[in-house]
């Protein structure tokens, strides 16, 4: 019979509805548990929406690209992930800087962005760690340097020389290295400015938080060597770490043991210094320092309570494997190569070494804390 509805009908279509309501929501739940997706803001902006960003998908094991993507009015985006089983970074291109975050299948992640500028107030100097031994007739060292954005609204600083290093004029460099706050670390070059010998130029995008420089290089060493050193930016500290059976020495008296509690290195710190000229120092005598990996591990045996790495980590955490670099407009990923493992050192030693130096540091001794 046509029209006629009986409670029986109605309590069948409900039940329908129901299971069809259920079945709707496990195939949206088992589709999305493949997909990663986002919304990329524009936090120099109050955090609107970032429209039109390219992103891209890269799996970590390999360095491959699987997808690309670019934001909608909405600044939103979603990749279907062919390895779900697999580990993902998402890069964010805007203005020219990426910007990157882990990702695994299922997640549904929040990425900030900043607008570009070649100049930014609030840009200055953490720590600098020099880190050195005897290698031969080669004395070995590892410049660290922690640059931190503070700018408001926070803004990345770009251009060809957004950081300078000032190196001993006969250094020949091994290896440059940085690692924004997304602690993803990347071999980079280093320009060498005309007519200044030792000083060198690097064009790597200063985004707001820390930014952290590495400078492997070797000097000629024949039983002892003078440092004049140089900042572009003022530091809170400036630590020199040998191994104990080398000397250190200098004029100046703003220089100050640390007491780091390890006999497999010294540490001879000076705090608060200008930009410009600074402290002048000698290194003599020869040795080796311990291996990184140790002194890492070291670390990460030992945390202390309360003082937290450079890389915003608490102690004993591990740090993000690096990625070889992308180019500016995410045309290409770098295969997998010396880049990587370099990075991933890199990434340690910045941690591991700057987290040793600050556990030496005494209450009082820099005028502003640390976190």
């Amino acid at each position: 019979m046509i029209g006629v509805r009986t409670f029986s009908d109605g309590l069948y279509m409900r039940r329908l509805s129901f299971v069809l309501a259920l079945l709707a929501a496990f195939s949206t739940r088992a589709l999305g548990a493949g997909n990663i997706t986002g919304t990329v803001r524009n936090q120099s902006r109050g955090g609107q929406p970032a429209a039109g960003d390219d992103v891209i998908l890269v799996r970590l094991d390999d360095g491959t690209l699987e997808a690309r993507a670019k934001t909608d009015g909405r600044g939103a985006f979603a990749f279907a992930v062919q390895y779900p089983d697999k580990a993902y970074l998402v890069r964010v291109l805007h203005q020219e800087v990426d910007y990157g975050q882990q990702a695994s299948a299922g997640d549904a992640l929040s990425l900030a962005v900043f607008d570009a500028a070649p100049q930014v107030a609030g840009v200055t100097g953490s720590i600098e760690i020099l880190r050195t031994g005897t290698n031969g007739k080669l004395l070995h060292v590892s410049d660290m340097i922690e640059i931190k954005n503070e700018s408001s609204p926070p803004l990345t600083r770009v251009g060809e020389r957004t950081f300078e290093a000032y190196l001993p004029a006969n250094a020949k460099i091994d290896s440059v290295l940085a690692a924004g706050p997304d602690k993803i670390a990347a071999v980079i070059s280093a320009a060498a400015v005309p007519g200044e010998p030792g000083h060198y130029a690097v064009s790597f995008p200063l985004r707001p938080g820390s930014t952290k420089f590495a400078f492997n290089y070797d000097l000629p060493y024949e039983g002892h060597v003078a440092f004049s050193t140089k900042h572009a930016y003022p530091l809170e500290q400036l630590a020199i770490m040998i191994p104990p059976t080398m000397k250190f020495s200098s004029r100046s008296a703003a220089f100050h043991v640390l007491a780091t509690g390890n006999d497999r290195y010294q540490v001879h710190a000076v705090n608060q210094l200008k930009a410009g000229e600074g402290p002048v120092f000698e290194i003599s005598g020869e040795g080796l320092l311990p291996p990184l990996v140790d002194q890492a591990n070291s670390v990460a045996r030992t945390p202390t309570p309360g003082i937290r790495s450079p890389t915003g980590e608490a102690p004993g955490r591990p740090v993000l494997a690096a990625l070889p670099s992308f180019d500016s407009r995410l045309k290409k990923t770098q295969p997998l190569s010396q880049s990587f493992i370099l990075g991933a050192v890199t990434a340690v030693l910045l941690a591991a070494c700057a987290l040793m130096v600050w556990r030496a540091r005494k209450p009082g001794r820099i005028s502003r804390a640390r976190q």
